[in-house]
């Protein structure tokens, strides 16, 4: 299961490139992430590098640690939601230019099996991730296009 949603931001790819890639700042423009801290001595973005989040649903709240695996600057960055050793699915910014500024497409890429998804139903309040994620990507980019024009 792939979900994608995209969005023209009036502004320039290396202004979105540096929100976008900042995961420290999600938080700023998500419903569910509450950001979060790079770990185990990263500081920033890298293939490899790990970072800790805080998300929340209503009453629900959990953290999550994603590996990067994916890194071209200013163009895209990927990032795996790890359960121990296994990849639950990617996450994904991609950064374009564009005629009115920058396309920015934002994609969730689903591994978790029936267990995982089921534990994840548990866990996060939310029985349709798919669906749930579709309208939280959106939300997301269009904070994030709000978050642009107020800069």
């Amino acid at each position: 299961m792939t979900v994608v949603v995209s969005k023209e931001i009036a502004a320039s790819p290396d202004v979105v490139w540096s929100m976008v890639s900042d995961l420290t700042r999600m938080g700023e423009w998500s419903p569910e992430n509450n950001g979060g801290e790079w770990v185990k001595g990263a500081t920033g973005p890298a293939v490899g590098a790990r970072f800790k989040g805080r998300n929340s649903n209503g009453k629900k709240s959990w953290s999550t640690t994603v590996q990067v695996n994916g890194f071209d600057p200013p163009r895209r960055i990927s990032f795996a939601l790890m359960v121990g050793p296994s990849a639950w699915c990617d996450w994904v910014w991609e950064v374009a230019p564009s005629a009115t500024g920058t396309l920015v497409t934002h994609s969730w890429i689903d591994r978790r099996g029936r267990f995982a998804n089921w534990l994840g139903g548990k866990v996060s309040g939310v029985t349709d991730r798919a669906a749930h994620n579709r309208a939280n990507m959106e939300r997301t980019l269009e904070a994030l296009a709000g978050a642009v024009r107020g800069s």
